[in-house]
């Protein structure tokens, strides 16, 4: 695609899950969004030189490589977005902020607390020369949870009470079903906490505006070897697979995080409930064009939760997709978050959520990790 406007050189780690959906970001973003920069793609890095060439071929990237330290030192590439296993954020990212790349990083952020922080601290001193760094909670980005945010922060649903949030899956409901690096904490850092419970704290913390301050939490291993997908072997399970978090906000605000990815029946099942002094909003993933509100000084005879479709011009996002009444998908939110993070960093502005706000995400998953190995209420 070619519109005249000046290009954005895009390099991207790793090609699977979370590399489609954001190259389909890439490719989409500056057909949708009216961008101050177009997105290029100009190669994708991954390890083995037949998938990543036929990964390249098929997202849409114009070249590919084996090593990502190769992305990081050409002069023609600007972003490095980092779709790998959680392991390899720290080093990739550092080193490309180093070099003045802006990075898009997935999430969570780093496999540790001290990870975390030294990126945070790479990304501080890189915007000093603006150079940009953000992390990829891409649920900000469905336009019913950010009108969710706008409810609450313009005062509609008075003093915020207490706020549930959900995020379950049921993929390792099979005891038999394989190991995986997702099932290694060498790798993944942790389980359903990490994976699944980072996009719950996250939401509730951004939703809010407000920070979790305290907590108690308990997780649990249900299955603690799963056969290996080479040899069949039993290799041991060193990763959560359900956390559950009693919290309080920087506000008062009281809540319950829950992450499972063994909630049989449950695919994708994330959402919120939220219920203030004059009204409360909820929202789930599987009907994600909708919020739920409730209006508290509504006539009781006829009160009760109103389905808002959320697919009006006047909705975030929306003007930029389709006429009202035809909905998005799980795809359209990496779309938008592409065009945010392009338009923050040509305004020169921090991209969101930043990589502070996700490393105290990873705050707070230590918090966790530590009151289940105390069983005590931990300070974040």
């Amino acid at each position: 695609m070619n519109t005249g406007v000046p290009s954005l050189n895009i390099g991207m780690v790793g090609h699977a899950f979370m590399g489609a959906a954001h190259s389909h970001a890439w490719r989409n973003a500056a057909r949708v969004f009216d961008l101050p920069l177009e997105p290029r793609m100009v190669a994708v890095a991954g390890t083995s030189p037949e998938r990543t060439a036929a990964a390249a071929q098929r997202l849409g990237w114009s070249e590919a490589v084996t090593d990502w330290r190769e992305l990081i030192e050409r002069d023609d590439i600007d972003v490095i977005d980092i779709c790998t296993p959680s392991d390899t954020h720290r080093e990739i990212a550092v080193a490309a902020l180093a070099a003045g790349k802006h990075v898009l990083c997935e999430k969570p952020l780093a496999n540790s607390l001290a990870e975390a922080d030294e990126m945070a601290e790479a990304a501080r001193k890189a915007a000093e020369l603006g150079i940009w760094a953000s992390c990829g909670f891409t649920y900000r980005r469905q336009p019913a949870v950010a009108l969710a945010r706008q409810l609450i922060q313009d005062g509609s649903l008075g003093t915020i009470r207490h706020v549930r949030v959900t995020y379950l899956q049921d993929w390792l409901s099979n005891e038999k079903a394989e190991h995986s690096w997702r099932l290694d904490a060498s790798r993944s850092g942790s389980g359903a906490l990490g994976d699944l419970g980072a996009h719950a704290i996250d939401l509730a913390q951004w939703v809010l505006g407000e920070k979790i301050t305290t907590l108690s939490a308990r997780t649990r291993i249900f299955v603690d070897a799963r056969p290996s997908a080479g040899s069949g072997n039993l290799e041991p399970v060193t990763v959560d697979d359900a956390a559950f978090v009693l919290a309080e906000f920087s506000d008062g605000v009281i809540g319950t995080i829950e992450a499972s990815r063994y909630a049989l029946g449950r695919k994708n099942a994330f959402g919120f409930e939220i219920n203030g002094s004059n009204g409360s909003v909820a929202w789930e993933f599987e009907r994600n064009n909708e919020l739920q509100r409730y209006d508290g000084g509504a006539d009781p005879r006829s009160a009760g939760f109103t389905r808002v479709l959320v697919t009006e011009p006047s909705h975030p996002y929306l003007q930029n997709w389709w006429p009202a009444g035809h909905t998005l998908g799980y795809d359209h939110a990496f779309v938008n978050q592409a065009a945010d993070f392009v338009t923050s960093i040509c305004a020169g502005l921090q991209p969101t959520p930043s990589f502070a706000d996700a490393a105290y995400v990873q705050r707070v998953l230590s918090a966790v990790q530590l009151s289940e190995n105390s069983h005590q209420w931990q300070a974040v």
